[in-house]
C-alpha cells in the first residue's frame, strides 16, 4: 500500500506540473511550490521555536484559526508556521498576521519532507481535519516531534477502515493525539485499535462565535434593514449561492412582495453577477454601487465583495446557504450563530452540523422549488415558528462551543 501511496504522490505532482500551463489553480500551485524553500530559508528564525499548522485550504484554515489565536495569546514565545496545500487557501491567507511564516506545503515526497523539516525543525505540528500525509507524519514521529490532528472526523468508507488500509492505520498510531469532532469517529477508530484519540468537537463553533463578536457595521446593510422594518418586511439572506440555488430562490423572491433579499453569491465574477441580475424582476443593486441613501429604492442587495458575508447574516431573519445542489453545502454555522433558521440543498449528508441542526429544529433541507416555497411561506406566515427555529439554530452553535479550550488542554504546551 505504501508503494502505491508514494507512486500516487509522484503521479499527482507530475499531473499538476503538466496541466499548469492551462490550469490557473495548478499554475499557482507550481509557482508557489517553487517559492516554498526560499520563503523558509529567508524567514525561519533559527533561534526561535515554531508551532507548525497545516491546512489544506481556506475552510480548514478557519478551523485551525481559533487555536492559532489562542496559542498566540497564551504562548507568545512561540512562532507560527502556516502551510497550505491549495491555492484557494494560500492566496487568501498568505498575509495572515498571526502567522510568522506562510507558504505552500511541498508534495509529500520523502526528499521534500526531509528538506522541509531540516529547515523548520518545528517544536510541534498540528494538522487540520483531513490532512493525513504519510511521509510528513512518519518523519515527525521518527524525530520525536509531537504531531496532532484537530477537528478530525472519520467515516466508515475511508481508507483506514478498508482491508487494504493497514499502512494508513499504522500512520494513525503515530499521531500524538487525534482530536475528533464526535463520538462516532472515536468508536470507528477504537474498532481498529486506535486509542490515541480525544473527543474535542469542531473548532468552527468557537470560530463563528468569535466572528459574531467582531461583526462589521455596514451602513448600506443597516439602511436596507431599516427600510425593511419600516415596511414590516423580512430580510432573507442567501449566502455562498450557485446558479442551481439561485434558480430556486430568485423566482420565489420575485413573487413575494413582503420579503427583501440580500444575496452573496459564492463566485462574484461578472458573468455570474449578470446571470443573477437577469433573473431578478424586482429593483436590485450591487453593493459596490450602493450608498445608504439609495436603499429605499431597492428590494434586493447583491453582495459583490468578498469578506462581508459573515457580517451580512446579522441583518437577516432567515438564511439560505448554497452549495447543497452541488458537491456540498458551505458554512451554515456562520448564519446560525445569529439565531437564523438555515435552509440548504439536499447534498448535506457529509456535514455533521447540518444533520444535527435538522434534528434540533434549526436547519432545513429542501430538494426543489416547491419544498422551498412551502417552508418560506410558513416562516413568513407564522413569525413564532420562524423565531423558534432561529433560536434552535443559535442554541445549537452556543451549546457546542468551548472546543479550543479542550484542544489546548490536549496539546498541553
Amino acid at each position: 500500500m505504501l508503494f502505491f501511496y508514494n507512486f500516487a504522490i509522484y503521479l499527482y505532482a507530475l499531473i499538476v506540473r503538466l496541466i499548469s500551463p492551462f490550469h490557473k489553480k495548478a499554475r499557482k500551485m507550481i509557482v508557489g511550490h517553487k517559492q516554498t524553500y526560499r520563503i523558509l530559508r529567508q524567514n525561519i528564525d533559527a533561534n526561535a521555536e515554531y508551532i507548525w499548522f497545516h491546512a489544506a485550504s481556506l475552510g480548514e484554515f478557519e478551523q485551525g484559526r481559533p487555536i492559532m489565536e489562542e496559542l498566540k495569546r497564551t504562548h507568545p514565545e512561540y512562532k507560527i508556521l502556516l502551510t497550505f496545500f491549495s491555492p484557494s487557501g494560500y492566496e487568501v491567507r498568505k498575509d495572515y498576521p498571526l502567522a510568522d511564516v506562510v507558504c505552500y506545503l511541498p508534495f509529500d515526497k520523502k526528499r521534500n519532507v526531509k528538506r522541509f523539516l531540516k529547515i523548520v525543525q518545528p517544536k510541534m505540528a498540528i494538522f487540520i481535519k483531513y490532512e493525513f500525509w504519510y511521509n510528513f507524519v512518519n518523519q515527525l514521529y521518527k524525530r520525536n516531534i509531537p504531531v496532532y490532528m484537530v477537528s478530525a472526523i472519520f467515516r466508515p468508507n475511508q481508507i483506514f477502515f478498508r482491508w487494504y488500509g493497514s499502512d494508513m492505520r499504522k500512520l494513525l498510531k503515530k499521531y500524538t493525539c487525534i482530536c475528533v469532532q464526535d463520538e462516532n469517529s472515536q468508536k470507528l477508530l477504537s474498532n481498529i485499535g486506535i486509542t490515541n484519540v480525544e473527543v474535542c468537537g469542531d473548532t468552527r463553533f468557537d470560530r463563528v462565535l468569535d466572528i459574531q463578536k467582531q461583526a462589521k457595521q455596514l451602513p448600506i446593510a443597516e439602511a436596507f434593514e431599516k427600510k425593511a422594518k419600516s415596511e414590516n418586511e423580512k430580510i432573507f439572506v442567501a449566502g455562498s449561492t450557485w446558479p442551481k440555488d439561485e434558480d430556486i430562490l430568485i423566482p420565489y423572491f420575485n413573487m413575494t412582495t413582503d420579503l427583501k433579499l440580500i444575496i452573496a453569491p459564492h463566485e462574484i465574477d461578472e458573468a455570474h453577477l449578470k446571470y443573477i441580475e437577469s433573473n431578478l424582476q424586482r429593483p436590485h443593486i450591487r453593493y459596490s454601487k450602493a450608498t445608504p441613501g439609495m436603499m429605499a429604492d431597492y428590494d434586493c442587495l447583491i453582495i459583490d465583495n468578498f469578506g462581508l458575508l459573515s457580517s451580512i447574516y446579522s441583518y437577516g431573519q432567515v438564511a439560505y446557504v448554497g452549495g447543497g445542489f452541488g458537491v456540498g453545502i458551505h458554512n451554515i454555522l456562520e448564519a446560525a450563530v445569529y439565531d437564523l433558521p438555515v435552509i440548504f440543498g439536499p447534498n448535506f449528508k457529509k456535514f455533521r452540523e447540518a444533520q444535527q441542526m435538522i434534528e434540533c429544529g434549526g436547519g432545513y433541507s429542501i430538494s426543489d422549488y416547491q419544498a422551498f416555497r412551502g417552508l418560506m411561506d410558513e416562516f413568513l406566515q407564522y413569525e413564532a415558528t420562524l423565531n423558534a427555529a432561529g433560536l434552535h439554530a443559535g442554541n445549537y452553535v452556543r451549546s457546542n462551543a468551548g472546543v479550543v479550550k479542550r484542544v489546548m488542554a490536549v496539546i498541553n504546551l
